[in-house]
Formats: structure tokens, C-alpha cells, sequence
């Protein structure tokens, strides 16, 4: 049965009261046509509830606008939705990545994450070809993709609206990476599922790093508005030190857009639940919305909070991760990078769910508490022990 209007609809009963469930909810594909983001092509989400998102299929298929019941959830940053073609990925030493960086969710890999790095590019065996030098969080969110389907599936008296495609990152002499992802909603809901493979289709031993930037912005991130997550330690911070407290921003409470602020990053070691699932949510108390991400810790060990709250930018980022914060010459280093072989895989699952009702805000709020309670101050001192990632080898 689909949940609509505030009762439980079949499939008859709504086929009665209109010529299409589009009137109700629905997957749409559109070209968008005017500034930097023309020529992208968009898939248009409805659930049903006054959720609605959208997806670039030429940006990766990643989340771009998100908004329920008019009020915004996913954040637009002055860069826009820029079509790939104006992109350049060596831009500004490694920093245009930037110019690109904006939506709801930014997909980052799929051989390198974090800032920018050279490294030997031995394991590809061309001389000419001495390192391969990467841009801050990778090239992947930045390629168009191909578009393998999308559209309404009923299974008995429920509606589940879908797309899939495949994203190819791919070289001479280098990588030959594929994303495939299938996002679902099923209609009637406010959660957005996500499934993601990323296999390695060449025949060069290959790296792999991956990594969700996933950006809420105003009114869930309003003055007041809570940070929760299932933290058993505060790892490290990007502005720990004699200056810790200088900008008067801690972990768990956001204030209102600031002036002259710069970043603050945190690593926090989160607990599963009994599933090894990890959720982290952001909520509005006082306007009864909150956004909740449910990764699992198997696929993601690692996570980061990333405040970006200078005003005309104003974001908080949930940041899920398959590496320490310290880079890829520390997964080197420790063995915990990810190589992939030809044919080889790694597969993640995750749950975006748009909280909608101080009851719903009360439950995301207790299940996280009840894996770990995180710490009450809002300057806890970063432990700097980076819990080893295993199986990896």
C-alpha cells in the first residue's frame, strides 16, 4: 500500500482518482538549458510526500536539490550545477574542483579522496608516466554518466521510483574504474536509498578511495540546529591547537552564518548498531526537520564533519569514508588502502531519510544515543588515535 494523504491508497484505489500516479509522484528526465549548468541532463524525483530531489546524470548521478515540502535540504553553493565540460580538473593547483562543488551530495574518488597528492605511478607500468597527480577529492563527481534506466515499478500495492546508471573513470596507461548506482524511494516515503558498485574493469592493480560529501543546508542548518551522531571519539580536527576555540564553533550546535570563518573539519570514530549500520543526523528543533544518513561501518569506517559556515556558503557536511582523514600516503603507509584487481568490487549501501516531526527527530535521536553517547562538550580534546582499518590486504 502507498502512504499518501495521510491514509494507506492501493494501487486500484489511486488508478480511480487520476489518468496518471504522475500526478502523485514520479521519476522525470529533463535537460537543464541556461548558465553553467546547461546541457546537463536531470532526473526529477516526487515521492509523494512533498519530497522531491533531483539527479545529474551528468555529474555522476549525484543528488543535486533537495527539498520537502518547500523548505531546502540540500545546499546550493555559489559554484552552481556546472556542466562537466567547463570543468578542469588541474585547475588552480588542484583546487577547481571547488568550482564545481554543489548539491546535496558529491560523490568523491574513485582512486583518491581529501586534498591534493601526487604519487608514483609505477603499478601502471609506462615510463613516460612517472606520477599520477590528483585534484582534491578525485575526478569521479565530475564525469558524465550513462543513463541504463529510470522510471515507476509497481510490486503488488507499492510504488518504487528508481534510476540506475554507470559512470566510467578511465584512462590510457591508468585506471579503468566503474561506478554503477541504482538510487529507489519507494513512493509515500522520505527515504532515499543508494546503491553503489565500483569495480575495477582494467588490468592494472588499482587504488580506490571513496567518499560522500553530503551538504545540508539552510533551514536544516539554521542557528541552533543540532549535530548527532554515535560518537565514541573525537579522532582529530582540523583546527585543534592553541586556536581550538577561536572562531567559538563546536562540534554539536551550529550558530548562524559568520563572517570570516574558515572550515572546521572533525574525524569522529562512530559506533555501529547491532546491524553495522551508523547513522548521523541533523536536526532543526524549532522547525521540526532534520536530515538523517545511515551508512554502514563496514564500508565506511570512517567518517568527518566538515562546517563550511561563512555566510553566502553556508553548509554542514556529513562525510562518510573509507580512509583516515590523513590521506592516502598514510593508507599507504598503514595498509589500509584499497587496491582493486581486474573484476574486483567493493559495494556500499546508504539511507538519506528527511526526518519531518519532532517525533520523528526523537526517535533518529534515540537510536543513535543508543549505540554511543556523544561527548557534551563542545571542544572535546581529539585523541589522535586513528583505529587501524583491517582487511585490506
Amino acid at each position: 500500500m502507498v502512504e499518501l494523504y495521510g491514509g494507506q491508497r492501493s494501487r486500484r484505489d489511486l488508478a480511480a482518482h487520476a489518468g496518471s500516479f504522475g500526478q502523485f509522484a514520479g521519476v522525470r528526465l529533463m535537460t537543464l538549458g541556461d548558465g553553467v549548468e546547461r546541457g546537463i541532463r536531470m532526473l526529477e524525483f516526487r515521492s509523494g510526500t512533498g519530497l522531491r530531489f533531483t539527479v545529474l546524470i551528468d555529474r555522476a548521478f549525484d543528488i543535486a536539490d533537495c527539498d520537502y515540502r518547500g523548505m531546502a535540504v540540500g545546499w546550493h553553493s555559489p559554484a552552481g550545477f556546472r556542466h562537466p565540460g567547463l570543468h578542469e580538473y588541474e585547475g588552480e593547483g588542484g583546487l577547481a574542483w571547488l568550482r564545481s562543488f554543489s548539491g546535496l551530495m558529491v560523490t568523491c574518488g574513485l582512486d583518491h579522496i581529501l586534498f591534493m597528492h601526487d604519487e608514483p605511478a609505477d603499478h601502471y607500468v609506462y615510463g613516460p608516466r612517472k606520477t599520477v597527480s590528483h585534484s582534491i577529492h578525485g575526478r569521479i563527481g565530475t564525469i558524465p554518466g550513462k543513463l541504463t534506466g529510470y522510471g515507476e515499478r509497481w510490486d503488488g500495492d507499492e510504488m518504487v521510483l528508481w534510476c540506475e546508471g554507470s559512470v566510467i573513470q578511465g584512462t590510457v596507461f591508468g585506471e579503468h574504474l566503474e561506478l554503477i548506482r541504482r538510487i529507489e524511494i519507494t513512493a509515500g516515503t522520505n527515504d532515499i536509498r543508494i546503491s553503489d558498485r565500483v569495480i575495477n574493469r582494467g588490468f592494472y592493480r588499482t587504488p580506490h578511495m571513496y567518499c560522500y560529501h553530503i551538504n545540508v543546508g539552510h533551514p536544516v542548518l539554521s542557528e541552533g540546529s543540532r549535530y548527532i551522531a554515535p560518537i565514541r571519539d573525537v579522532v582529530w580536527t582540523a583546527h585543534a591547537g592553541d586556536d581550538y576555540r577561536k572562531q567559538t564553533v563546536g562540534y554539536r550546535t551550529m550558530p548562524a552564518p559568520q563572517l570570516g570563518f574558515h572550515e572546521q573539519v572533525w574525524q569522529h570514530e562512530l559506533g555501529a548498531d547491532a546491524a553495522g549500520e551508523v547513522p548521523v543526523a541533523l536536526v532543526n528543533d524549532a522547525l521540526g526537520l532534520g536530515f538523517e544518513v545511515t551508512t554502514r561501518k563496514d564500508q565506511f569506517p570512517c567518517q568527518y564533519e566538515w562546517q563550511n559556515l561563512q555566510a553566502g556558503q553556508y553548509a554542514l557536511g556529513i562525510e562518510p569514508s573509507t580512509n583516515h582523514v590523513l590521506g592516502k600516503s598514510y593508507a599507504k603507509e598503514k595498509s589500509e588502502l584499497i587496491w582493486l584487481d581486474h573484476g574486483d568490487e567493493r559495494a556500499y549501501q546508504s539511507t538519506f531519510r528527511i526526518l519531518t516531526s519532532a517525533d520523528e527527530i526523537a526517535g533518529s535521536e534515540g537510536r543513535i544515543r543508543a549505540i554511543a553517547a556523544q561527548p557534551d562538550e563542545d571542544y572535546p580534546q581529539p585523541s589522535g588515535k586513528h583505529l587501524p582499518i583491517g582487511g585490506r590486504a
